[in-house]
């Protein structure tokens, strides 16, 4: 069993009450893990995505090992039939296989380099390891998704359950740096996932994410009138999906400030972090009683902590 992404959850409403299972007893399942090793292999770096699928793997009973390719791994070439008298000095088939003799789960991050769509797209370094490796494959964020994070949002949002049906809105904000879809992307997915919730998307034109991925969802051009009643804000900055990986809009005017949160329904405020804090949000509106940001990154142990012990049962069964 991989989790690669947040659409190999057959249901996202059990999933959601099982994590917060998890979270009542975090311990109970500590000999699952019992002689099992995780390996995680970082192309990028991380705070919360580190520490909390690290958390979560000892809570079980894990061994973890953890490697950045960025300062201590060789250069992994992906392309079949590739030659390499260039920078690559091992290929993804030996790598792969190598690094499943240690590991009984693999977990991978790897940000998209938001320069060849197609290449981003293909999923190049997650799916190299799912294509070569010989045990299980966890996604701790690759070129297009975040699945731990995105099951996390909706373990936070489940918390903060309204009694009304809640409206969602994904609003981008600016930012400095060109960033990647992936978080945005699995969030719709997840959104996508929700029976007894309403979503909005909210962006300045020409930013559009990948059609294949937000579908039907409904977009909404006017911030302001994206804001209107809804339950929960979730800001995000991505880079242009159409000219691809460019900042061609920095306005300041998307800012989450207090101001536009006075239209919502007492909305709470959500984000993955780290956050550009008075460009992505205002100090106000994060500081506020209803930024629930903190309570997301907490639940970041628990959505990995899930993934891991459905993987590890599964890897029981086939004894």
């Amino acid at each position: 069993m991989n989790y690669t992404s947040i659409k190999e959850i057959d249901s996202l409403q059990k999933w959601v009450k099982q994590a917060l299972k998890i979270k009542e007893n975090p311990l109970k399942n500590k000999k699952l893990g019992k002689n099992k090793t995780l390996v995680m292999l970082f192309f990028n770096s991380s705070l919360r995505t580190r520490l909390s699928t690290q958390k979560a793997a000892i809570n079980l009973g894990m061994n973890v090992m953890v490697m950045n390719f960025g300062s201590e791994g060789w250069t992994l070439e992906f392309e079949d039939g590739a030659i390499m008298n260039q920078g690559a000095s091992e290929h993804i088939k030996e790598a792969a296989e190598v690094v499943s003799q240690y590991a009984d789960i693999i977990a991978i991050r790897a940000f998209a380099g938001l320069v060849d769509k197609e290449k981003d797209n293909a999923e190049t370094v997650i799916n190299g390891f799912v294509k070569y490796a010989t045990v299980p494959i966890l996604n701790m964020e690759s070129a297009t998704g975040h699945p731990l994070q995105s099951l996390a949002d909706a373990i936070t949002m489940e918390e903060h359950k309204t009694k009304h049906r809640p409206k969602v809105v994904l609003s981008w904000a600016p930012h400095p740096r060109a960033l990647p879809q992936a978080v945005p992307n699995s969030f719709v997915e997840m959104m996508q996932l929700q029976t007894e919730m309403d979503f909005v998307i909210t962006h300045p034109e020409g930013y559009e994410l990948n059609p294949e991925i937000t579908k039907d969802s409904k977009i909404e051009y006017d911030q302001d009138k994206a804001f209107e009643n809804a339950d929960y804000i979730y800001a995000k900055n991505w880079s242009n999906y159409k000219e691809y990986g460019k900042i061609t809009n920095s306005d300041p005017n998307w800012t989450i400030t207090a101001d536009k949160m006075k239209g919502t329904n007492n909305a709470k405020f959500m984000h993955c972090l780290p956050v550009r804090r008075n460009v992505i949000v205002t100090d106000e509106v994060i500081d506020s009683e209803n930024s629930i940001v903190i309570e997301q990154a907490n639940n970041r142990t628990y959505s990995a902590q899930l993934v891991l012990q459905k993987i590890l049962k599964k890897l029981e069964k086939r004894k």
